[in-house]
């Protein structure tokens, strides 16, 4: 910064200080602006935290959210141009009853119920996806748009506006001491950006029809996913109670447990009087056991050298996303890097990828 610009730093903060401990009064500006002015600052602070609490009502889980930070970090450090979605709990939950549906079998009221169940939120899961990209395109994106430019921009001439008044301010103290033309100069300045930053403030005011239409594609978002949702979830009530009629309609078949097959007792006759047992295991190296040495005993898991950062998996994890790392319980792990308060990069059986803190006890931390 040039000595001027020092100088021009020094009378704006030296006239704020005068102002508010020394008791000087400034250039007031009037009761319309000052209305304005709260308004635009209300304005502000309501959009802002409705694009928190609506990005909160999409995905209320913030384990998700920080999951889906997560890797949308990771993909942009990859070069992938592709960002994967929240997982919609209606979609696992989907997943689930399809997989164990499979596993009973047609044979299987209940596995065919789960199957019929399992589509139906997988059709939910493909509504919840259509209502997130309908709410961020008609409704966050031109929100977080307003935040980023326009009242972004009024900050910017109010800020201005501010620095402008200081200025004149501190030239009008010391008329006679400075030329008049500086003094009018300093004057027309602070009348420009007075200006300015009213007409701004007035046309972002006046014109906050859009933000009541975006509030309209909000909720017409929500209504048409209720609609689809009921659709969906009547038919699968009607299924489901035709199953539940069908096999209350069928007899109920016995059971007859089968008899035993006939054995002699003659069979199970040992020639020593007892009867059969399990093979004992062979004994490969009783010889050396017997000669004073002592048996090794293999360990099950590779083991991490001990001044390496290491963690041991508390549960097993079934990775649900490219670059994550599966592992069992008891594995122990090479941690590599940190990624947020809730994931770690680590590798396992030559293999790197991301995984949970909280399936892990941290055996040999990170250095900070």
């Amino acid at each position: 910064m040039s000595v001027a610009g020092l100088k021009k730093q020094f009378y704006k903060a030296s006239q704020l200080v005068s102002e508010k401990v020394g008791g000087a009064e400034g250039t007031n500006l009037d009761d319309d602006f000052k209305e304005m002015e709260k308004k635009v600052d209300i304005t502000s602070k309501a959009v802002a935290e409705v694009l928190v609490r609506t990005i909160e009502y999409l995905q209320p889980n913030p384990a998700s959210r920080a999951k889906l930070t997560m890797l949308n970090t990771v993909s942009k450090i990859r070069g992938q141009v592709k960002n994967p979605g929240y997982p919609q709990s209606e979609g696992l939950l989907g997943e689930c009853m399809v997989r164990h549906g499979k596993e009973l079998g047609g044979e299987s009221n209940f596995g065919d119920a789960l199957l019929d169940a399992g589509e139906s939120m997988k059709r939910l899961a493909e509504v919840k996806d259509s209502l997130d990209i309908e709410v961020k395109q008609n409704f966050i994106d031109p929100l977080q748009n307003l935040c980023d430019k326009n009242l972004k921009e009024i900050q910017h001439h109010l800020k201005k506006l501010e620095g402008r008044r200081l200025d004149f301010d501190y030239k009008k103290k010391r008329q006679g001491k400075i030329p008049d033309e500086e003094l009018r100069q300093a004057l027309e300045k602070f009348e420009e950006s007075k200006e300015v930053a009213e007409t701004s403030m007035h046309n972002l005011l006046e014109t906050d029809i859009e933000q009541v239409s975006q509030l309209s594609a909000l909720v017409d978002a929500q209504l048409d996913y209720h609609r689809q949702a009921v659709q969906i979830l009547e038919e699968l009530a009607d299924k489901l109670k035709c199953r539940v009629r069908e096999a209350s309609s069928r007899p109920r078949r016995e059971f007859k447990p089968r008899p035993q097959e006939p054995f002699e007792l003659g069979e199970l006759e040992q020639p020593n009087g007892g009867f059969p047992c399990a093979s004992a295991p062979k004994i490969t190296a009783l010889s050396s056991f017997r000669s004073g040495d002592k048996p090794t005993r293999t360990p099950s898991k590779s083991m991490p050298p001990l001044d390496q950062p290491s963690c041991k998996a508390l549960y097993d994890f079934e990775p649900e996303n490219d670059g994550e790392l599966g592992f069992r319980e008891g594995d122990l792990i090479t941690l590599i890097n940190q990624i947020d308060e809730n994931w770690y990069e680590g590798m396992l059986h030559g293999q790197s990828g991301f995984f949970p803190l909280s399936y892990v006890q941290v055996l040999v931390p990170l250095p900070q």
